[in-house]
């Protein structure tokens, strides 16, 4: 139940700050965040991270509620039991579904953050929790994952040797 939180917490935020942004700035329109470093920069990206596949939001659209359906998958089956592994799972389906509304709503997710002071994609607080929510889940599955199972394993060995 705190993980549906959670995740509709995620969604209601990524949703609040694009309707913040939309309501204040016309398309293409800018202001100040914080001067020199982030300001606010109202686009409309039809494509992926860094525009991959622009203009194929049907695409897109399609592969991310696939995604979505498999995290949510993962996560009522609790195939990692894990509390960072599920934490992560959660974030990640929070900003995915997030962007996934702006797509089916839209055709189009909204995006508002732009960096200053180097070439970077503009992006939102979707982008930000699902990238934050897989560099999570990748340190977690590559740094803890293995240890955890053989930690699990062996516990099962003691556990049936010791009742034979």
């Amino acid at each position: 139940m705190l993980y549906l939180l959670a995740i509709v917490l995620c969604v209601a935020a990524d949703q609040a700050v694009k309707l913040y942004v939309v309501s204040r700035l016309t398309l293409f329109e800018s202001a100040p965040l914080m001067p020199g470093f982030v300001e606010l920069l109202y686009i409309q990206n039809t494509g992926g991270g860094f525009s991959i596949l622009e203009n194929h939001t049907w695409l897109l659209t399609i592969v991310t509620a696939v995604l979505m359906a498999c995290i949510a998958g993962i996560l009522v089956k609790k195939v990692f039991s894990h509390p960072l592994a599920m934490w992560t799972l959660t974030i990640i389906l929070g900003g995915g579904l997030g962007n996934l509304i702006d797509r089916v709503r839209l055709g189009y997710v909204v995006d508002m953050f732009h960096f200053q002071f180097i070439n970077y994609p503009v992006f939102n607080v979707a982008d930000i929790l699902v990238v934050c929510g897989t560099i999570g889940f990748a340190a977690y599955y590559l740094l803890l994952h293995d240890r955890i199972t053989a930690k699990k394993e062996n516990s099962h060995e003691s556990g049936s040797s010791a009742s034979e």
